[in-house]
C-alpha cells in the first residue's frame, strides 16, 4: 500500500470520499504526531477493524494556553509518516494552520458540563479548542471511525459527546491507554522527563494501581481512595494539579465524603517539574496500570 500525504483540506477530502467510494470504510486517528506506541496501537485498532486508515498531524494552536508549550510540543513530521506507512496507513493529513483555520476565522465549538471539572478549570479554554479541531477534522474526513485513546479521558468524553450532539456520521471509539513499562502512560510530554523526573513521574502509575486494588477489595470512600493518591504523588516530589473522583459517564464530581458506586474515574494531574502529566483509571473497569502491585 503506497502511503499518501495531504495538505490541503481538499486533498484530503477527496481522498476519504475515494475510500468510501471502493467501498470501504474509513479509520480515522486524529493525533498532534511526535508518534509513540500508544498512537500504534490507534492506527493497530482502526486496521483490526478492517477499516482504510488515516492518521491527522496537526498540532492545534487553539487548545494550548498563553503559558503552555505550543512552541516547543515536539515535531517530527518526517519520523511520523515513516512509522505510518510501516503500519500500513493509506493517508496522512498533515495540514498547515492556515487550512484549519482560514484567514478570518470566527467559529468554536464548546461542549459544556464535562469541561467543568478535571482539566477543564486548570486549562481555560483547552477543550473547546480540542472540540473545535475535532470537529473541523471529522467534517474534513466524513463519515468514519474515529479512535482515540483512554489517557485524556476527558476529552474522549468531549469528543463522544460533540459527535452525538452534532449528529456527525463518526463512530467514536476510545482504546486502553497505553503504558511503558514502568507503568507510565505514553505521552508525546514524556520525551521532556529528565531520568530524575521519570522516576518521579512513576508515581503516578504506582498510585493509581494502589487506588484499584482499594477498590477491589470493597473500598467505596471517595475520600479514602482519593486522599492517598495525592498524597503518593506528593511524597514523590510531584506538584499536584488535581486529584479528582468523577462520574465515569457524565464526570460529575464525587466529593470526599460521598460514596463511589460501581464505576468512576479516578484522574490525576501532576507535574514533574515543568511537564504537566495526566493519568486515569476507570474504577470498576480498568486493570491497575501495574498488575504487580500487591492487593
Amino acid at each position: 500500500m503506497t502511503l499518501v500525504v495531504h495538505r490541503t483540506v481538499a486533498e484530503f477530502r477527496r481522498a476519504c470520499d475515494a475510500v468510501r467510494a471502493t467501498g470501504a470504510s474509513l479509520g480515522l486517528v486524529p493525533t498532534m504526531g511526535a508518534l509513540h506506541a500508544g498512537h500504534l496501537a490507534l492506527i493497530d485498532a482502526a486496521r483490526e477493524r478492517g477499516t482504510t486508515v488515516a492518521v491527522t498531524i496537526f498540532v492545534n494552536p487553539t487548545q494550548f494556553g498563553p503559558n503552555e508549550d505550543y512552541s516547543r510540543y515536539p515535531r517530527a513530521l518526517e519520523r511520523d509518516v515513516e512509522l505510518c506507512r510501516e503500519r500500513r496507513v493509506a493517508h496522512v493529513f498533515a495540514p498547515l494552520e492556515r487550512e484549519m483555520y482560514p484567514e478570518g476565522e470566527r467559529t468554536r465549538v464548546r461542549v459544556s458540563d464535562l469541561t467543568e471539572g478535571l482539566c477543564g478549570p486548570k486549562r481555560p479554554g483547552h477543550f473547546e479548542g480540542v472540540a473545535t479541531i475535532v470537529t473541523k477534522l471529522f467534517a474534513v474526513a466524513g463519515p468514519c471511525t474515529a479512535f482515540f485513546g483512554r489517557k485524556d479521558y476527558q476529552q474522549l468524553k468531549v469528543v463522544e459527546r460533540l459527535a452525538r450532539d452534532l449528529l456527525l456520521p463518526v463512530e467514536v471509539v476510545g482504546r486502553p491507554t497505553v503504558r511503558d513499562a514502568d507503568g507510565l502512560a505514553l505521552s508525546s510530554r514524556n520525551a521532556y522527563l529528565s531520568v530524575a523526573e521519570r522516576e518521579r513521574a512513576s508515581a503516578l502509575p504506582r498510585a493509581l494501581s494502589v487506588a484499584v486494588r482499594a477498590f477491589e477489595r470493597g473500598e467505596r470512600r471517595a475520600g479514602a481512595l482519593r486522599q492517598p493518591v495525592e498524597q503518593a504523588l506528593t511524597e514523590a516530589g510531584l506538584r499536584v494539579d488535581y486529584v479528582e473522583l468523577a462520574g465515569a459517564d457524565a464526570l460529575e464530581k464525587i466529593a470526599d465524603d460521598e460514596a463511589v458506586q460501581d464505576r468512576a474515574v479516578l484522574a490525576v494531574a501532576a507535574f514533574a517539574e515543568n511537564t504537566r502529566l495526566i493519568d486515569n483509571v476507570v474504577l470498576g473497569e480498568d486493570p491497575p496500570p501495574l498488575p504487580e502491585i500487591a492487593p
